[in-house]
């Protein structure tokens, strides 16, 4: 983890303002995750894992702006650009940790992640899951934006040479293309099919993939008794 730790140590300075060109679903991605970020509060407490910049808790903070946000990065460059975004925020906390190891002694409305989950090894994803339904309150639901894995040699080779091409021609330089593929070579992505049915192992209901765009995929469950 170290390594992921200074390769996105060394790209946070310019990580939202390439955000795009990296993802060609950008628009698509991030607002279906914030569409289905629904609970019965209008100040949920929000956790959100691997947060970096503080993305995806400001497209949330948006639609919830009365709520509580904890962000968990092991980055401490990274949350510092958070800090930045939420200057001034008394309801935003900052964990500088591997969320994969950390102790979460609060319960929360949503438990939410963007594109990080991929980088954990498959045992230290499928605990995940059910720390998080663990500290999810009754009627909570998690939020996995992330990267799957093609179910096929083909698919994923398809996956790959489409997004490549995007990225190839996103305006970014040779340089940040290069330090991008770079970080992917970090990459841990698994088949969706295989995550969704360790959601369900770990008790989640409702559990479905609620948006895929090649290799990115919104998933989604909710905790019941």
């Amino acid at each position: 983890m170290s390594e992921i730790k200074r390769k996105f140590d060394a790209v946070s300075g310019k990580y939202d303002e390439q955000r795009r060109k990296f993802i060609p679903c950008f628009d698509d991605f991030y607002g279906v995750s914030v569409s289905i970020a629904s609970v019965d509060t209008e100040n949920p407490d929000i956790l959100d894992l691997g947060a970096g910049t503080g993305l995806l808790s400001a497209f949330l903070m948006e639609k919830y702006p009365e709520a509580t946000f904890t962000l968990v990065d092991m980055s401490e460059k990274m949350l510092e650009i958070a800090k930045n975004r939420f200057r001034g925020n008394l309801k935003v906390k900052y964990i500088e940790a591997d969320y994969s190891k950390y102790d979460f002694e609060e319960k929360y409305d949503m438990v939410v992640s963007a594109l990080s989950i991929h980088h954990l090894e498959d045992e230290d994803k499928k605990e995940l899951y059910k720390r998080s339904y663990s500290i999810l309150k009754e009627s909570g639901i998690f939020i996995n934006a992330d990267l799957v894995h093609g179910e096929t040699a083909f698919i994923e080779n398809l996956n790959k040479t489409i997004w490549r091409q995007y990225v190839e021609n996103s305006g970014l330089t040779e340089e940040e293309i290069a330090a991008g593929y770079e970080r992917s070579k970090l990459d841990k992505d698994i088949e969706m099919n295989q995550q969704l049915n360790w959601l369900k192992e770990a008790g989640f209901r409702d559990v479905s993939c609620i948006y895929k765009y090649y290799q990115f995929a919104v998933m989604f469950g909710r905790k019941t008794v």
